[in-house]
């Protein structure tokens, strides 16, 4: 099997749905020969901020010597960007090979009687095979979709569990509460581990405490209260915090927004555990700063061109659009805003048109590439009760041309709303 026959081999399988559970995922890496017992594993749930957080802890380990695998979803620009290992891509020939191998043992599942496996299954299968071939000596897994049934959750004993920013998001499949989704989240907190938690409300950390109780794991809260920003503008942040009485100055990331600090600080509580428990030796502070300076995570709150200043972010929940619209305010106050729409109909879209809004003068919107998309029209007269100067452009090649004939000098376009929207905005851009 070659890349592209791979590609279309797991692309069709998305004909399969999402489907929770771990049935199908334990049998097929047992056919295997369950590759990921046999690896060091981080392993990272949430609502928002959980890519950043395997972002900012894998190229810190990477600074320290070592060799790390990263596996994300979804892709912005290409499949390969899922599975990487040291910040790059793997190559065409490893998807090819391991799709290859992995397809062997579905057919025989399927010939056992077993259901296919769904797209985001064979992909996570793939990732364990690759840097298992490839030894990787940690491999920060990020979860797909909750955490309790995801199929990465086949890990029996992760270094540590971490646990990102909780918001209401897939409630059709997680649960129409916060409760009810930090339970599934919580999920992937195993019997006597430890999980880092991102400090957050009540209703989800009193869940995650007591699923820690239950596994007799340590709970670790990442404690925002230390953190003192002492710069930050588009280009960077630079703060000061500190752990277990431990102070780091002159943190600086590359990465914007409030959320973004809190993230870092989330992901360094996980380092310094690994660091304090002996599970991880080889971790200095100077590789804990250059790893968190160097940490890139494209799409959020990233400005991908000037004249005029376009900035591209996945916000597509409400957590994600206050995130987006605590940056608006803090930047761009003072400048006319332009926004670029689309996004999928199970999102809360009222919910986020609702925060964003009232403080873009124009807006095109258009449709993600992803059947569960809104479609033009439909999110346009969403927008319409909003104001009255909004467009409707299906394509978003036609839709990216459309937004930045209407911006004028000195105008900040924003792309957001669908991580299947912007990675093709992000292509376009980057090729004009």
């Amino acid at each position: 099997m070659n890349y592209s026959e791979a590609l279309d081999y797991i692309h069709s399988s998305h004909r399969f749905g999402m489907k929770l559970g771990l049935e199908s995922t334990e049998k097929l890496m047992e056919l295997l020969g369950n590759p990921q017992d046999e690896l060091n594993i981080i392993h990272v749930a949430g609502t928002n901020g959980k890519g950043s957080i395997c972002s900012f802890i894998a190229k810190v380990l990477e600074k320290s010597g070592y060799k790390v695998g990263l596996f994300t979803s979804p892709y912005l620009e290409v499949f390969n960007e899922r599975i990487r290992i040291n910040g790059e891509n793997i190559t065409d020939e490893h998807i090819a090979k391991s799709v290859s191998e992995v397809k062997l043992r579905i057919d025989k599942m399927i010939a056992e009687g077993y259901d296919s496996p769904t797209e985001f299954e064979i992909v996570t299968a793939m990732a364990f095979l690759i840097y298992k071939w490839e030894k990787v000596d940690y491999a920060v897994m990020e979860v797909g979709l909750g955490g309790r049934y995801d199929s990465t959750n086949i890990i029996k004993n992760p270094l540590v569990s971490v646990i990102a920013s909780i918001s209401l998001d897939h409630t059709k499949v997680l649960g129409d509460t916060i409760a009810k989704i930090a339970y599934e989240k919580g999920g992937i907190i195993k019997k006597d581990s430890a999980v880092v938690v991102y400090s957050q409300g009540d209703e989800a950390e009193d869940v995650l405490k007591k699923i820690a109780a239950e596994e007799n794991a340590e709970f670790i809260e990442a404690d925002f209260s230390s953190i003192n920003v002492k710069k930050d503008d588009v280009n960077s942040q630079i703060f000061d915090f500190s752990i277990n009485g431990k102070e780091f100055k002159d943190m600086e990331i590359k990465l914007i927004g409030e959320h973004q600090v809190r993230n870092c600080v989330t992901a360094l509580n996980a380092i310094d555990y690994l660091r304090r428990s002996g599970k991880i030796a080889n971790i200095t502070d100077e590789s804990v700063k250059a790893g968190i300076l160097e940490t890139k995570w494209p799409g959020r709150v990233e400005k991908v061109m000037e004249n005029p200043t376009f900035i591209i972010d996945g916000a597509h929940n409400e957590d994600g659009a206050r995130s987006l619209r605590k940056v608006l305010d803090k930047y761009f106050a003072e400048r006319n805003l332009v926004l670029m729409l689309g996004m999928l109909e199970d999102k809360d879209i009222d919910t986020v048109l609702e925060i964003l809004m009232p403080v873009f003068d124009k807006v095109v919107v258009t449709e993600p590439d992803n059947p569960r998309k809104i479609s033009a029209d439909k999110l346009k007269a969403k927008i319409e009760k909003y104001t009255g100067n909004v467009e409707a452009v299906e394509k978003i090649e036609d839709a990216l041309e459309r937004v930045l004939e209407i911006a004028e000098e000195g105008d900040v376009v924003i792309s957001a709303g669908s991580l299947y929207m912007i990675g093709e905005v992000r292509t376009l851009l980057r090729n004009r």
